[in-house]
């Protein structure tokens, strides 16, 4: 009989390197599996992002079933993995998540370089300056907020902090430190 696979979550604000971090972990790992937050389409979850924060931002709203299904079944494995690392943003602010989660990581990128990272990654050269311009204008108008929620109720939440800034191989090294101990 396997043993039940740790389940770690790395959250951060959009920009601030989850997906990076969790690729790596990871890898690094050698015995893991990978889930990512936006590969999942959550039916009967908030479609508007900015009027879901503005409405209070209630992390039960998503039904995340899909995710919730798929690390049951790796963790319910003959040969289940060692830990399963998912890019997952709500830390244990979801019901249906919080008991399925060993370790929590918060990614503290400050906004600046996360704006930054978002542009490098989102517009390539193929984009006008106008569609740069609009996605920051929409950011400063509503998208703040978004960002804002996630550092006062996620970052609080979890269960290491690590600077954002850091190299990837530096936040990796931090984590399974962390795991080894």
């Amino acid at each position: 009989m396997s043993v039940k696979p740790k389940v770690i979550s790395i959250a951060a604000v959009s920009g601030g390197g989850k997906t990076a971090v969790t690729n790596a972990l990871n890898q690094t790992l050698g015995d893991s599996r990978k889930l990512l937050f936006d590969e999942y389409d959550f039916h009967e979850s908030p479609d508007d992002l900015i009027q879901w924060v503005e409405e209070g931002a209630d992390y039960n709203e998503w039904n995340l079933e899909p995710l919730i299904k798929d690390i049951q079944q790796l963790s319910t494995l003959k040969e289940a993995p060692a830990y399963i690392v998912i890019d997952y943003p709500f830390a244990y602010r979801n019901y249906g998540m919080r008991n399925l989660i060993d370790v929590s990581v918060y990614i503290d990128t400050p906004l600046d370089v996360a704006m930054g990272r978002r542009i490098l990654r989102d517009f390539s050269n193929d984009n006008s300056a106008s569609d740069i311009q609009e996605n920051i204008r929409l950011y400063l108008d509503s998208g703040r907020r978004a960002y804002l929620e996630m550092e006062k109720t996620i970052k609080p939440d979890s269960d290491l902090v690590i600077d954002g800034t850091l190299p990837v191989e530096r936040i990796v090294e931090s984590i399974v430190e962390i795991l080894t101990n």
